[in-house]
């Protein structure tokens, strides 16, 4: 009873209400998917549990102070498509969507699956051959693994009744398990890859949710350029993929992949000038880091206006250049759109000079400072989400493509910036950062993002594209003001959110809630939201952010996006 007690945590517990309150609201017809999300649900709920002694995986060495978060990393981005499909489905059955969509949203939604499927498999074994099998809950950490590996052989089962009712691609189904296996098997590469590549800059949950939606979104553009091609090369409907995509889709889609290949293409031109430049007299070696910066700049902008633009044409016929469609698309209402800039570049460098000077001259500690910009990230994307949201989709995909490169200008010290970039960068950063990669304000721009990109097209929830700027920039920033302030009774010994905290943070977002509401229904919004599931799914996103001791900004949006949906 005791072994058993101890499988539950706070953050476990969390989870768990979280994925209840999902799988409880699907209607008949996503049975199977619910019961796949649960038995992924345990056999990562056993591995976490078994995770907790650090010799189970020594393979890997993760961010200190962190718990694994494998429970929380495996199932967040299943459940995040599950609650879209129940969104869809509901579209479907009122004869507002295709059917064509939902049975794309089933393949994303197995698809996600199959990446933490995967990366749960090769954890099982890395316990299976670790050493100290009896240290964990007093159990045989075999018990674990033969659990887990139930679990995932039934998931397994129901994925192939599941894919076998889908009409979507043309192909069999043998080709689409084929599909989800390639999913699992890039997800296990690329979470070990980021692991030794990055070490102790996340903890395993938090490296499975970049690598599941990292490998969703790349197998999402590859299989839009497999159905293109097919088209082209062999015949017409013979292989078809998803519903008709947005200009600003794709071109955010191409350009955020193109910066995430980059790094690898330029290492490998990198290594073919250092084998010519060792030929050359020693002198010329003292310009190295110059023509290394000219080599960089180049390849950046050759592959980013001329490679992924083209990939960009090629999967959607945009009749033009896309850089030239995006000023078309910006001076099409030149007075609303750069105001808006004008507004954003002036709010961006009165608040970061102002910030950055109080970080290098006060004491305030830095948690409660990077909440200024939360606050800041609400006074810029509120008032552009009501009255220009797909100017703002486009805003923030230019902005995290902007992130990325200066990230990798700091990460591989390009001359001259390199250097600045990461004096400057190291000012905002905690204990969740490291020197390695700083990824804080990745984590707070996607946050607030994704809700909002995810719920383009269909949305009967108002509420849903709020979900990142209220969870964060509202109930985040009041829950660690407070709870810093004024916080005494604590949720955890060792932890330390506090009660006061927690309660400041829910209520803050139900009371922004009760105002936008209105705000949103006076500008033409159809407001449908149910109260009850409002206060769960701001109560769920508030008690996670208090227990967990994963990266907040990440998860929490999109539990409180996932919840929103139903």
């Amino acid at each position: 009873m005791a072994a058993m007690a101890s499988l539950v945590n706070g953050e476990r517990a969390v989870v768990v209400v979280f994925v209840a309150r999902v799988v409880v609201s699907l209607p008949p017809s996503l049975f199977c998917h619910g019961l796949a999300l649960s038995l992924l649900a345990l056999a990562a709920l056993s591995l976490d549990a078994r995770a907790d002694d650090p010799i189970s995986l020594p393979l890997f060495k993760t961010r200190p102070g962190a718990s694994s978060g494998i429970l929380l990393g495996a199932v967040t981005l299943p459940t995040v498509m599950l609650s879209k499909l129940i969104q869809t489905w509901r579209a479907v059955s009122f004869k507002e969507v295709e059917i064509e969509e939902f049975e794309h949203l089933t393949m994303q939604y197995w698809a996600t699956s199959a990446c933490c499927l995967g990366v749960l498999i090769f954890l099982c074994v890395l316990v299976w051959c670790a050493p100290g099998d009896m240290r964990p809950l007093g159990l045989h950490s075999a018990w674990h693994v033969k659990f887990s590996l139930i679990c995932i052989g039934l998931y397994t089962a129901l994925c192939c009744v599941s894919l076998g009712t889908i009409s979507l691609t043309g192909f069999n189904t043998v080709l689409k398990l084929l599909w989800m296996l390639c999913h699992g098997l890039a997800a296990v590469k690329l979470i070990q890859h980021l692991l030794n590549t990055f070490p102790c800059c996340a903890s395993i949950g938090e490296a499975l949710l970049v690598t599941s939606g990292l490998v969703l979104y790349l197998g999402d553009m590859l299989a839009l350029s497999i159905a293109k091609a097919s088209r082209l090369l062999i015949a017409e409907g013979l292989v078809r993929y998803g519903s008709k995509r947005s200009e600003i889709g794709i071109i955010i889609q191409g350009m955020l992949l193109g910066l995430l290949l980059f790094p690898s293409v330029f290492k490998f031109v990198l290594q073919i000038w250092e084998c010519f430049l060792s030929k050359e007299s020693s002198q010329s070696r003292t310009y190295n880091d110059i023509w290394r910066s000219i080599l960089f700049f180049s390849s950046l902008g050759f592959i980013m206006t001329v490679i992924v633009p083209t990939w960009m044409e090629f999967v959607l016929d945009f009749h033009m250049h896309p850089l030239l469609w995006v000023f078309s698309f910006v001076f099409s209402e030149p007075f609303k759109r750069l105001s808006l800039c004008i507004y954003w570049v002036v709010v961006i460098c009165a608040s970061v000079v102002r910030f950055y000077n109080i970080s290098k001259n006060s004491k305030i500690e830095r948690i409660l400072l990077r909440k200024y910009y939360h606050l800041m990230a609400v006074s810029m994307f509120l008032p552009a989400l009501i009255f220009q949201p797909k100017f703002l989709d486009l805003a923030f995909g230019a902005a995290l493509g902007v992130f990325m490169a200066l990230e990798i200008v700091r990460v591989w010290r390009i001359w001259p910036l390199g250097q600045p970039v990461h004096q400057f960068m190291t000012a905002f950063t905690d204990h969740r950062d490291s020197d390695i990669l700083i990824v804080s304000h990745f984590s707070l721009l996607l946050g607030c993002a994704l809700p909002i990109w995810m719920s383009s097209g269909y949305n009967d929830r108002p509420l849903v594209p709020f979900a990142g700027i209220l969870s964060l920039g509202i109930g985040d920033t009041m829950a660690s003001m407070v709870g810093h302030k004024y916080g005494v009774l604590r949720w955890s010994k060792t932890g330390k959110k506090t009660i006061e905290g927690t309660a400041a943070g829910i209520t803050s977002v139900l009371a922004a809630c009760s105002v936008l509401l209105p705000l949103l229904a006076s500008t033409g919004y159809i407001v449908t939201e149910q109260w009850f599931s409002l206060v769960v799914a701001v109560i769920v996103s508030g008690l996670l952010e208090a227990y967990t001791t994963q990266l907040d900004n990440a998860f929490i949006p999109l539990v409180f996006y996932s919840l929103l949906c139903l």
